[in-house]
């Protein structure tokens, strides 16, 4: 620790930063952790959707209150956990005075990490309504920069077959402890017929995930994650990593193989590691990743090409043979596929084109897979993290560190367990209609995405 962030962690620093404006970021609920306050649940139109689903969670709901009186602002008169909005049926310009009438007073009184959940249809018939879908959005990004004390916003867009089977991961995944770092965001649930159960604590229980990269910080955060939730972990990473890798995956019960991911045989030597144990694969996290940083005018083809390689290039070539049918060991039948791409992919960074180029086609590349593979129900994601705690950022100058952790509505860095638990919840069985998605652990940036 430098003489400056000393200074600025000493109890003056931080009373001088106080007055200064700069606040004590909030400490944020995570883990499976549930909102400790009421769960109230405004419907919008006889809308049932949100109902079922939190039936099927188990999560008992009260009614929201309504600021429909012009000259006395309404109250709850006590801290609410969260406020679910079942907007599916909202389809007009006027209607959104419903919406505005329910978050106002959910927002006053929001407890510390609470959640504002709202359901949305993807797709609309007419210009209204296709407007209105966009307005929530709008709506959606706002409220989340509103908020105070660690609230987050979410947008779920559900397609208009889509069950209360099919959204119960997805509501379970936001309203708990799990989605901390995931705020302002929208993203799609399709129909995938899930059977309405409820969710499970431990829904990897039996399944062979490989997490590539998991030596360390992300990656070791993703591995355990996992194992936490059931899975047999097959750590990758390269040879000079062995060490820390072998530790990681004695710590959760997996197995560990040096591989380097840029070797033209990588897909069918962890195939073979697999199969030699006579599975299969039920899921890959590309998570291994560099970084070459340069003014784009200083990138000569050496540093462009190795950070393509590693972060896109490789991971293409791999699906390619565990997604092949006669490769024993590869992905099975209803498999799922995450990478990871970066807020720099999706708003830009300086001196990063070749990383941003690399991120941005993980997100692309997601989306090109998800309807090819969709007959096999196999599903493709990435998430996307912003500024996250690890070895790595914590070698950027102070200063520097400082204003990235603070540029977010949640005015922290993110921890590796953030990224872990979006991973886990993209692979859950259960999340079987949400495919070429997107999902930012990022404390919504203040700038792009």
């Amino acid at each position: 620790m430098g003489v400056i962030e000393k200074a600025f962690y000493s109890p003056a620093g931080k009373a001088l930063s106080a007055k200064a404006g700069l606040k004590e970021p909030p400490r944020l609920r995570r883990g499976r952790t549930w909102p400790q306050g009421a769960l109230v649940l405004a419907t919008l139109g006889g809308g049932t959707i949100a109902a079922d689903a939190l039936s099927l969670l188990g999560r008992a709901t009260e009614a929201p209150v309504v600021d429909d009186q012009p000259d006395t602002p309404a109250g709850y008169g006590s801290r609410i956990g969260a406020l679910v909005v079942d907007a599916t049926e909202l389809t007009t310009v006027a209607a959104l005075e419903d919406l505005r009438a329910v978050l106002r007073p959910a927002v006053r009184a929001i407890e510390p990490s609470g959640r504002i959940v709202i359901l949305a249809r993807a797709e609309q018939d007419g210009w209204e309504a296709k407007a209105v879908t966009r307005a929530l959005d709008g709506i959606n990004r706002t409220v989340g920069k509103e908020l105070r004390k660690g609230a987050t916003a979410t947008l779920v867009y559900v397609d208009a077959d889509a069950t209360a089977g099919d959204l119960v991961s997805t509501l379970g995944f936001v309203l708990q402890g799990r989605s901390a770092f995931v705020d302002g965001q929208a993203w799609r649930v399709s129909a995938a017929a899930q059977r309405p159960q409820a969710m499970e604590d431990r829904p990897l229980d039996g399944r062979v995930i490989v997490v590539t990269g998991a030596a360390r910080g992300i990656g070791a955060a993703i591995a355990r994650t996992l194992a936490r939730d059931g899975a047999i972990i097959v750590a990758v990473d390269i040879p000079p990593a062995g060490e820390s890798l072998a530790a990681v995956a004695n710590e959760v019960g997996g197995t560990a193989l040096q591989l380097d991911i840029t070797a033209a045989d990588a897909g069918a030597t962890i195939a073979a590691h697999v199969a030699a144990r006579g599975e299969s694969i039920y899921g890959i996290v590309h998570n291994a990743g560099i970084t070459r940083d340069k003014m784009l005018v200083n990138t000569d083809a050496s540093r462009w090409g190795s950070v393509l390689d590693v972060n896109l290039a490789a991971q293409i070539r791999m699906n390619e043979v565990l997604l092949d049918p006669g490769t024993p060991g590869g992905i099975a039948d209803g498999g799922r596929i995450v990478g990871i791409a970066s807020t720099s992919g999706l708003a830009g960074n300086k001196g990063q084109t070749n990383y941003a180029a690399s991120k941005a086609g993980v997100a692309g590349l997601v989306a090109a897979m998800a309807p090819d593979l969709a007959s096999r129900s196999i599903t493709a994601n990435a998430v996307a993290p912003g500024f996250i705690e690890t070895d790595m950022t914590a070698r950027i100058p102070f200063v520097q560190r400082e204003v990235f952790r603070r540029s977010n509505s949640l005015s922290q860095g993110g921890q590796p367990e953030d990224v872990a638990e979006a991973i886990g919840y993209l692979l859950d069985p259960r999340s079987q209609g949400v495919t070429g998605q997107v999902v930012r652990v990022c404390g919504q940036n203040l700038v792009g995405a």
